[in-house]
């Protein structure tokens, strides 16, 4: 299968580095089950857009970027049983170049340079599986969906989309297997 994977909060976590940033920068103690919402200015309303996403442009943030907890064992495994893995990400241009250097280089080295795709129109990439955070990304795709689940998605109801909803590394792969398992039968 060709399996497309997002980045943040999919296999990094983005968001605990940035909070953790921005709690050692303003003192304000927000974690990530605090952000509800996509729209960051809602768990920090008293920090302005610019004080929000300055970290975003920072080498340190990405310096402290951590794979989620299975992500780089079950992309390996994947590969390693003859899957394409593709990264689709969608990055601002001023942060990719950091993004790219300090999380998948170092975390997942594996992954070839060319199996990455910058864009934020998902829709128009093929694969058979896109794992994502992001709701709006599983919607319209000519692919199955994975919704990892964030506390930001949470309100989002996959099951009228046709989407799986997958709260750990484990749980993707198990998912993955059994969509395996249903494109093989429908071949034979």
């Amino acid at each position: 299968m060709t399996i497309l994977v997002d980045m943040d909060e999919t296999i990094s976590g983005l968001l605990d580095a940035w909070t953790g940033c921005l709690k050692g920068r303003y003192g304000i103690g927000v974690c990530r089950d605090d952000i509800k919402d996509w729209d960051m200015q809602k768990a920090y309303p008293e920090l302005s857009k610019e004080q929000i996403y300055a970290p975003l442009l920072e080498e340190s943030l990405w310096e402290s970027v951590e794979p989620l907890p299975g992500a780089a064992h079950y992309i390996k495994k994947l590969m390693d049983e003859g899957h394409d893995i593709v990264i689709v990400t969608a990055s601002h241009y001023d942060s990719i170049r950091m993004k790219m250097r300090n999380v998948l280089l170092r975390h997942f080295p594996f992954v070839p340079y060319e199996n990455v795709i910058i864009t934020s129109r998902k829709q128009m990439v093929m694969g058979d599986v896109l794992v994502d955070d992001y709701p709006g990304n599983l919607i319209g795709g000519s692919y199955r969906g994975i919704l990892f689940d964030v506390p930001h998605n949470r309100k989002f109801e996959e099951e009228k989309y046709g989407i799986i909803r997958a709260k750990l590394w484990d749980d993707v792969y198990s998912i993955l297997k059994s969509i395996e398992k249903e494109i093989q039968d429908d071949c034979n």
